[in-house]
């Protein structure tokens, strides 16, 4: 089943979020009036690709995620996402071309840290380039690659995008920690 466009982009609204959200913040994400981004949220619902947990609060489903081209993350993918990278696959943050900073990342969660004490410059730098989505690609991870590449598209720059940057992959890192956690042998 194919979906329409306005469907799709609310779904990608909703990827940005890890957890329910309003529908008159999604509306406003999305530069909507509620009523149309209601309607669509209650034909995602009745599909299966978004859940309301609450009065007037939606979230993709993993059926969402998967209409988005994300595939499901089994302890498999997650324990592959957060493994140490080698030296040849760390992530090395610049100031720009030619200028190397003395912050790299070997896992999400040195990114994470890495993250919080690097040059914003450095951040804004990276984003524009599409760095980081290919840095998470190498990873294994699409959907956290895809979450970067929407973020990026809402031209945030400076603090607003570092802070924003940090909490999307801080949430994703204990995503992924949960499905190791919970799929554990016993």
């Amino acid at each position: 089943m194919s979906l329409s466009p306005k469907k799709i982009e609310i779904l990608e609204a909703m990827l940005l979020y890890d957890k329910p959200t309003r529908v008159t913040q999604i509306a406003k994400d999305l530069g909507n009036e509620f009523p149309p981004v209601m309607m669509h949220l209650v034909g995602l619902t009745r599909m299966g690709f978004a859940r309301s947990p609450e009065k007037a609060y939606y979230a993709i489903t993993q059926k969402g995620k998967e209409a988005l081209g994300l595939p499901e993350v089994n302890r498999e993918n997650a324990k592959s996402i957060l493994a140490y990278a080698s030296n040849d696959k760390m992530f090395h943050f610049y100031a720009e071309i030619g200028k190397p900073l003395s912050f790299r990342a070997h896992s999400l969660q040195d990114f994470c840290s890495a993250l919080l004490k690097v040059e914003v410059e450095s951040v804004d730098f990276h984003i524009k380039r599409g760095d980081f989505e290919a840095w998470f690609k190498c990873l294994g991870d699409t959907e956290l690659a895809r979450k970067v590449a929407l973020l990026k598209e809402k031209k945030l720059a400076g603090e607003e995008l570092r802070s924003k940057l940090h909490e999307i992959v801080e949430n994703r890192y204990v995503q992924l920690a949960k499905v190791l956690e919970h799929t554990a042998p016993t």
